[in-house]
């Protein structure tokens, strides 16, 4: 019998992850011959694990090879030391248009969070960005259907997730007129001030962004069309809501990146009629975008959502 392929996710935890879930159960759909599986990979073993040939073990104690790791997905805290490990050693070298944008995302935000194995090397993306750009703008379950061209956004959270956002909504076919960008944690801000400053892009970003104080926020939102969240604020039961609700504006439509439970933010969007969307959508298209470049099959979108909603009881 032929052993399945092994795809997978490396981060330390992992164990709370939805992928394994979503994507074996794409794979049977498909009748893929393949399995994912969860690498807890601690900060200090990420270099070796990407980069030398020694034998892994799954968090449930299964030696893997990793040359037969074909492909795998990255979370916190690796995706931005896992970029610069990779382009090191494994340098862009191609030119054609989904090339250059996914460069666009993996420089932009800093970040890649899915990987490749192909022609002996290491092939990384950024499908963050492309699963938020997806389920913000499609119109279907779990998507927000906005049409972001010539809008004005306010971003909370300039971590990760927004620096992937930002590099999302600030490609250039998208047309978004201004990202207004604010954190309570004065070193992201500094940090991501840094990092757009020292990019090639930057004479072509310092007129769309636009970092501003807590004390600008009432101010900013009144002309902004939507709203995104990529703070932690609504992670627990406990958090109140990234933005007062009294800010909240028939105009605006709202977006939390968290996924795990009804955050108090979109609970008062909803309530006062605005559309609004956690972040299973975007975990959902992120990985429909891995699957894809994985496997080079169209992927079972509907699939992947039902395995996602059982999960999560949506």
């Amino acid at each position: 019998m032929t052993p399945p392929k092994i795809y997978g996710l490396i981060g330390y935890p992992v164990k709370h992850s939805l992928s394994p879930r979503m994507h074996n159960d794409a794979f049977e759909a498909l009748k893929i011959n393949a399995e994912y599986r969860l690498f807890e990979v601690e900060p200090a073993e990420l270099e070796g694990f990407l980069l030398d040939d020694i034998p892994v073990k799954d968090i449930d104690g299964n030696l893997v090879s990793k040359e037969d790791i074909l492909g795998f997905n990255i979370t916190i805290p690796h995706k931005v030391k896992a970029k610069e490990i990779l382009e090191k050693k494994f340098p862009f070298n191609q030119d054609t248009p989904q090339i250059l944008q996914n460069l666009y995302y993996v420089k932009l935000s800093g970040a890649i969070n899915t990987v490749k194995r192909a022609d002996g090397e290491l092939k990384y993306f950024n499908t963050d960005a492309t699963g938020f750009f997806k389920s913000l703008t499609q119109k279907e379950p779990l998507c927000l259907g906005f049409k972001p061209k010539g809008k004005k956004v306010l971003l909370v959270g300039c971590g990760g997730a927004g620096r992937a956002i930002i590099a999302s909504l600030s490609w250039i076919d998208v047309g978004v007129e201004k990202i207004y960008i604010n954190d309570i944690n004065k070193e992201a801000v500094d940090s991501a001030k840094k990092h757009f400053s020292q990019l090639p892009q930057y004479s072509y970003l310092k007129d769309k962004l636009e970092f501003i104080s807590m004390e600008q926020i009432s101010d900013k939102i009144k002309d902004s069309n939507l709203l995104v969240n990529t703070s932690p604020v609504g992670m627990k039961e406990s958090d109140g809501s990234a933005i007062d609700k009294s800010l909240l504006h028939k105009n605006l439509s709202v977006y939390d990146v968290v996924y795990n439970r009804q955050t108090q933010l979109i609970k008062d969007a909803r309530s006062l009629g605005l559309a609004a969307v956690d972040g299973l959508g975007m975990l959902l298209y992120q990985g429909i975008d891995s699957f894809e470049l994985w496997t080079g099959q169209k992927a079972p979108v509907e699939v992947m959502r039902k395995a996602l909603r059982e999960a999560t009881s949506k």
